[in-house]
């Protein structure tokens, strides 16, 4: 049925949007670096476990628990060594971010030039899973189910970190008000560096799981980028219940328009719903405004 099957591959989709994007919540919306360079990790995640599969057998579930720790003390290592001395001199918000984006877009080319040494300019996608299986009368191949289960229980796990921990109510509160975080003895550095070491954790999460069933090379980081950008910014700054609706409402605009209309516009509507958004609520759907 095409209604069903527009609605399973777009929340498939969407729920890929909504778990990269949520990894750039954190960046942006607690460490307040906007970071240029994430979808590229997105990428090499996603070459490391095709690596990982055709070189040396390693399941891609494995290569995800393989991954996500690397991913973390990598860019926990990028923020202490980059980023945190912008962050020190920065006098205002304003000038950490012009300072991010010039930093982040030169570390943008750093890894994509590295990614297109070692594997080239070709695409790449290797089959895991992709035995089709019939539900509620649409087919999907595993792989695809597999990755929408992930995501699930990756940003529930995220959700109820942030909610139920010590921790995750230190990340909260440096969101809501750095400089009051401080006043109740918060190591605001602290929970920015591990806020965006988790980020990169989940797009590399994101990109093991995409992996499994995208045709992806190692210059396609901008797109993520490019999609969870609109996602954060759609949902509301920092907003992870409006990451994960604006994802999901970007899965199934696009799935909609590719079955419906044309493959081509996919990209099209994406703008087209960030515009009529920003019109709308300038905040973000679950944003508020600002006094």
């Amino acid at each position: 049925m095409l209604v069903v099957d527009i609605i399973l591959t777009g929340l498939i989709i969407g729920g890929m949007y909504a778990l990269i994007a949520l990894g750039l919540t954190l960046q942006y919306g607690v460490a307040r670096i906007v970071n240029l360079a994430y979808g590229e990790f997105f990428v090499a995640a996603a070459l490391g476990a095709f690596w990982l599969y055709t070189g040396v057998s390693v399941n891609p579930l494995i290569g995800l628990v393989l991954v996500l720790p690397v991913a973390f003390g990598i860019n926990w290592a990028i923020y202490q060594g980059l980023l945190a001395p912008l962050v020190r001199r920065a006098k205002n918000q304003g000038m950490l971010e012009v300072d991010s984006i010039l930093a982040t877009f030169g570390l943008l080319f750093v890894i994509q030039g590295v990614a297109l040494a070692s594997f080239g300019g070709q695409y790449f996608s290797y089959s895991y899973l992709s035995i089709p299986v019939s539900v509620m009368g649409s087919a999907l191949a595993v792989n695809r189910l597999i990755a929408l289960g992930f995501a699930a229980g990756i940003g529930g796990a995220l959700y109820l970190a942030l909610t139920r921990t010590r921790l995750g109510t230190a990340v909260r509160a440096v969101a809501v008000d750095p400089v009051a975080a401080q006043l109740v003895a918060i190591d605001v550095r602290r929970a920015s560096a591990f806020a965006f070491a988790l980020g990169g954790a989940l797009v590399a999460a994101g990109g093991v799981l995409g992996g499994m069933f995208l045709t992806l090379n190692a210059a396609m980081g901008v797109v993520f980028t490019t999609k969870a950008l609109i996602v954060v910014i759609m949902g509301g700054v920092g907003n992870l219940l409006g990451a994960l609706v604006a994802g999901l409402l970007l899965g199934v605009a696009e799935t909609s328009v590719a079955r419906l209309v044309d493959p081509g516009l996919t990209l099209a509507v994406n703008y087209a719903l960030f515009l009529a958004v920003l019109l709308w609520r300038p905040t973000g759907l679950f944003g508020s405004a600002a006094r």
